[in-house]
């Protein structure tokens, strides 16, 4: 059975309850602590996108799941634009600039044909440049045969060596067949997890934006108000661009969701 059968069968079994139409009626299947690498598939922005609006992204590494199950890199998540609030330029002489916003909420994964709702928080995201950069081998390493990358936040990896190397020189992670794997790092407001979880292009201790220039998070998602995110910005005007990225972490003490 593929890896995605193996998943859907589990959920079948232990945490999906199924309405008499078939489709998925209610809870949330992720357990804590899993993450979720993803790229966004499409942009958004506060200048040009509207309220309701989708936000397209993908698992991009094999997710790997606390009970032993896995979501195949490439599982499509969707979202939508909660709040978007363009960024107008005051030319009065020393006004404060009001804010501009853009605000994303995560709705759901799909696996096997069904909609699973998420309840997650935003541990870390960058913009395709980081992104891009942390794919690509630095230029000047000593040995430049190893293509070493470093990941988002400063851990090394080389492709030919199974351990994640810290800028410390510390094995923070490891590099396996379908990704890249690690137990988070406390750092700058992000917990620790008690157990390995997929990280992609993340390092362990990563935390937070990556290349938002005059950006700032008001909010990344919490238990009372879960897959939110929201950037504000008295300079710009807030855009997540195709091919950024984020590392999604499901919330712990998660509670039954409705369907929608």
């Amino acid at each position: 059975m593929s890896n995605r059968g193996i998943f859907t069968a589990l959920l079948l079994s232990s945490t999906l309850v199924w309405a008499q139409s078939g489709k998925a009626a209610s809870t949330v299947p992720l357990q804590s602590p899993s993450t979720l690498p993803i790229v966004f598939t499409n942009t958004v922005s506060a200048s040009r996108s509207h309220v309701g609006d989708p936000v397209t992204a993908r698992t991009n590494q094999t997710v790997l799941l606390p009970n032993g199950a896995s979501i195949p890199s490439g599982t499509k998540i969707t979202g939508h634009v909660v709040s978007a609030v363009p960024f107008v330029y005051d030319k009065t002489p020393y006004a404060q600039q009001k804010q501009s916003v853009l605000s994303i909420r995560f709705d759901s994964l799909q696996v096997g044909g069904e909609l699973l709702p998420l309840n997650v928080t935003v541990r870390a995201i960058a913009d395709p440049i980081t992104s891009w950069g942390a794919r690509t081998p630095n230029v000047n390493n000593v040995d430049s045969s190893l293509h070493t990358a470093t990941q988002i936040g400063g851990d090394q990896l080389t492709p030919s060596q199974s351990e994640v190397i810290s800028s410390q020189g510390d094995v923070v992670g490891y590099n396996r067949h379908g990704g890249v794997y690690a137990h988070l790092i406390a750092n700058r407001g992000c917990d620790a997890s008690s157990v390995e979880v997929s990280v992609g292009i993340y390092s362990a201790s990563a935390c937070g934006l990556y290349g938002f220039a005059d950006v700032t998070a008001q909010q990344v998602g919490s238990v009372a108000i879960p897959s939110t995110l929201t950037l504000r910005s008295t300079h710009t005007a807030p855009k997540l661009w195709k091919n950024s990225t984020a590392l999604l972490e499901v919330l712990p003490n998660q509670q039954t969701l409705a369907a929608r």
